[in-house]
């Protein structure tokens, strides 16, 4: 890695979900669960939670990478509205899946996770947003929310400390959309999942016009372990700026795709050759996509790169969500682009005018050249539309359907040219 440190580290994330009955209260209790909540319950104040979030450099898993500590500051201390947390177990970026794994086999880290941040935050509330194809996940975290009130961690005067905290588990009904922090919340309150323009924040005026922080399931994850074994610790795992452990989700041609938890940092190549056994027999790899399918391609030049937020943006892509995507060179990089081009089109809210003209301008596009009507002119009028729409927005979602695109023409642009020449695949 590059600060020197090891990057080998024992399962943190992972380390019960292959125990039997992994998901069972139990189970997690006899691995050390819910001694982190009487720790930061009897220990801590609120304030002295969220500074120590904020020395430990845990930063959100989600995508965005935004620091923790810091976006739980922005709450009031002080508010005549209830304060909410919403944990966003959403997970509809393609390529992604390691937070399923936590809500189907370890959902009481979540738990405890979530009334630990709850407290920092001064939330009496809080919401697991689910997507309703994650029906397993989702009753097991209902059956977990059971057994933690049963044995005295959530309700009234948990813990004889006098803070009182209800966790709902809320289903949505499958929008890419409704990722996004504001489309949440209105679907959240019944209404139609489209973005909230900004300000006011979450913080200010969120889920039910009351102060609200959202967190995704990793990171809320994370913070039991934080509080039990200590900033110091956590620091110890990744480079600076980029602690802890992190979970990657790969998918493609290699021998052993799957869930790996790896300290951040640890280099790509690791990733694929080690961790995951290399390609599958008789395939050679052509491009990843690191960090679920909005994140800029990579390609074998690249497998040096460390995986944490600094070094790929460096590298000119980003770490996301962590869903490495791998390619090999059976596989058309305009086909895929097409692909991923008819996705972001088809979960478009079509609210903004740029978005939802515009990936329905760059879907047209794409389906002419892979069907042999092309022009060599159609790659800068893609990289023009891309320009166009880039910022113009009010949620990222048209933003996350460029980066494909534009690295794919960046660093295959001979794989389209002869698309459109030869009216057929390079491959």
């Amino acid at each position: 890695m590059n600060s020197g440190k090891k990057d080998k580290m024992e399962k943190v994330l992972l380390k019960n979900i292959d125990k039997p009955n992994s998901y069972n209260i139990e189970t997690y209790m006899s691995s050390g669960g819910y001694k982190a909540i009487e720790k930061a319950l009897k220990e801590y104040s609120p304030d002295q939670i969220i500074d120590i979030v904020k020395k430990s450099n845990l930063r959100g898993r989600g995508g965005a990478g935004f620091p923790t500590g810091v976006k739980w500051s922005f709450m009031p201390k002080k508010s005549d509205k209830p304060k909410y947390l919403i944990c966003n177990a959403d997970e509809g970026e393609p390529g992604t899946f390691k937070d399923r794994i936590l809500l189907e086999l370890d959902p009481h880290m979540l738990i405890e996770g979530m009334i630990i941040s709850a407290f920092a935050i001064g939330a009496r509330y809080s919401f697991i947003y689910i997507r309703g194809e994650f029906m397993l996940g989702g009753k097991r975290c209902e059956t977990a929310i059971q057994e933690a009130k049963e044995k005295g961690f959530l309700g009234e005067n948990i813990l004889e400390s006098g803070f009182n905290h209800e966790i709902y588990v809320h289903y949505g009904a499958g929008a890419y959309i409704c990722g996004e922090e504001t489309s949440l919340m209105n679907s959240l309150e019944g209404k139609r999942g489209y973005p909230r323009i900004r300000p006011p924040f979450p913080a200010a005026y969120g889920v039910f016009g009351n102060p609200t922080t959202v967190n995704n399931v990793e990171t809320l994850a994370n913070v039991p372990h934080i509080i039990e074994k200590g900033v110091d610790w956590y620091l110890s795992i990744g480079p600076e700026k980029n602690n802890g452990p992190k979970l990657l989700s790969v998918s493609g041609p290699v021998k052993k795709p799957g869930v790996y938890e790896v300290p951040m940092g640890i280099p790509l190549r690791k990733v694929i050759f080690d961790l995951c056994g290399g390609m599958l027999s008789g395939k050679i790899l052509k491009a990843i996509i690191p960090g679920g399918s909005s994140t800029p391609m990579l390609t074998m030049d690249d497998l040096d790169v460390h995986m944490d937020f600094d070094s790929l943006a460096k590298a000119g892509s980003m770490l996301g969500s962590g869903g490495v995507i791998v390619i090999d060179d059976s596989f058309c990089i305009v086909r895929a682009v097409k692909i991923l081009t008819d996705f972001y089109k088809h979960e478009s809210c079509g609210q903004c005018t740029p978005c939802r003209e515009g990936l329905g301008w760059l879907k047209r596009i794409m389906d002419r050249i892979e069907n042999g009507e092309g022009r060599e002119e159609d790659l800068d009028l893609l990289l023009d539309i891309c320009k166009d729409i880039e910022g113009h927005t009010i949620c990222p979602l048209a933003d996350a359907a460029i980066p494909p695109i534009r690295s794919s023409i960046e660093k295959f642009r001979d794989e389209y040219l002869y698309h459109i020449r030869e009216k057929e695949c390079m491959i």
